[in-house]
């Protein structure tokens, strides 16, 4: 066999069924264009509908949008939750929140349930499992959730429920290793690690030359407008390069004054083009006429951007770098601050053998270690170990 073959465990010859628990994730399951866009939401769906093709049994549980309950998209079952804002403000955690779940777990009557988010739902999830004797896997989606302080968890219920999920998980995913280190000096645990997956272009679509990328002066941010995301960065940046072209592409989730004040700045920017959220099927024709993908983030996991830039050839300008990834790898530029964003922009613009050196390598490491047909037979295997199908792998 191969080295990715996996073999089912021949007493049954099942494979096990599988229910993803991710609340936001139905506009993305969809293929909506309304809703709540993130990259946990993205990664989920595309680990869904992969199992899915691949013969296994799969749900996802997401919040009532108005879907009929059980609703097949893809091959993936969806079980409906609550709407996100029903109930009474302070007794809602419990009831409909926490009992809807209990409910749709139950309908979707999976053997292993996996989670990817640092949340109280992440507790929820494990009590359940571990009350009815099923296998949970959850999957570290950011940084802090592995620092031991949970700086971004407000409330002491929250920090209480995502400790608890931790610690009564049959298995923890980590994105990296640095993830990895601090999940094991932090909490005293150990972990997997396996890369996300992306879906990318073929080789043959993706330009590795002078021909468009470097001789294109349009960098490109794309996220959420959040305070997290940083994106005042972004407008300092555009304001000191006004020969650069900045594509915005991302939309706001929840309104506040920060979020108008930062598109206020933004509109009046003559080098910034608002595209709003774009849908994913023309992602591509975003990342094809770029030169780079800049991020100006405060703290993140594995970005999903960074995968999907790297796919497509574009290297990435960062004041984030997993596992020193592009400064190891020449997949970009790093920077510590807006002065080393800018000179990482003007570094990877002015020279067309650096441009096409970045180019290469970010396509090389993107197909050696996040395309999915690498990345999912590991989550398969992981799946098979934890419900113990797993008769050999070589």
């Amino acid at each position: 066999m191969g080295k990715d073959t996996v073999t089912v465990d021949s007493t049954d010859g099942r494979k096990p069924s599988v229910c993803i628990v991710a609340h936001l994730a139905y506009g993305e399951l969809a293929g909506l264009t309304t809703g709540h866009v993130g990259g946990v939401e993205h990664q989920t769906s595309l680990m869904a509908r992969w199992l899915a093709a691949h013969g296994y049994r799969v749900s996802l549980l997401t919040w009532n949008e108005g879907q009929p309950d059980g609703v097949e998209i893809d091959g993936v079952r969806n079980f409906k939750l609550c709407a996100s804002d029903a109930g009474i403000r302070g007794l809602r955690f419990v009831h409909p929140r926490w009992t809807s779940l209990n409910q749709a777990m139950r309908r979707a009557d999976a053997e292993l349930y996996y989670h990817n988010c640092g949340e109280y739902v992440t507790g929820q999830v494990a009590h359940w499992c571990m009350r009815h004797r099923r296998r949970f896997v959850y999957s570290v989606a950011s940084d802090p959730d592995c620092d031991p302080r949970l700086p971004h968890m407000r409330t002491v219920r929250e920090r209480v429920l995502y400790r608890y999920g931790l610690f009564h998980a049959n298995r923890i995913v980590v994105q990296t290793l640095a993830q990895q280190r601090m999940l094991r000096d932090g909490f005293g645990l150990e972990s997997l690690l396996i890369p996300m997956p992306c879906a990318g272009p073929q080789l043959e679509a993706v330009r590795t030359n002078d021909s468009q990328g470097r001789a294109s002066s349009r960098v490109a941010w794309v996220g959420r407008i959040s305070e997290e995301k940083r994106p005042e960065w972004l407008i300092e940046v555009a304001r000191r390069l006004p020969e650069i072209t900045f594509d915005v592409v991302g939309a706001v989730n929840r309104e506040s004054n920060y979020t108008r004040r930062v598109l206020d700045d933004l509109r009046a920017l003559p080098n910034v083009v608002i595209h709003g959220r774009v849908p994913r099927e023309r992602m591509p024709e975003v990342y094809g006429t770029l030169a780079c993908l800049l991020s100006t983030s405060a703290f993140e996991g594995f970005p999903n951007t960074f995968l999907e830039a790297w796919s497509h050839g574009v290297p990435v300008v960062s004041t984030i770098d997993p596992d020193r990834l592009i400064a190891n790898r020449g997949l970009g530029f790093t920077a510590n601050n807006l002065p080393e964003l800018i000179d990482g922009l003007k570094k990877i613009l002015s020279s067309q053998a650096r441009w096409c050196d970045a180019s290469k390598s970010a396509r090389r490491y993107y197909a050696e270690n996040h395309a999915i047909d690498v990345v999912m037979p590991r989550v398969e295997q992981l799946f098979l170990g934890v419900t113990g199908r797993l008769a050999a792998s070589t």
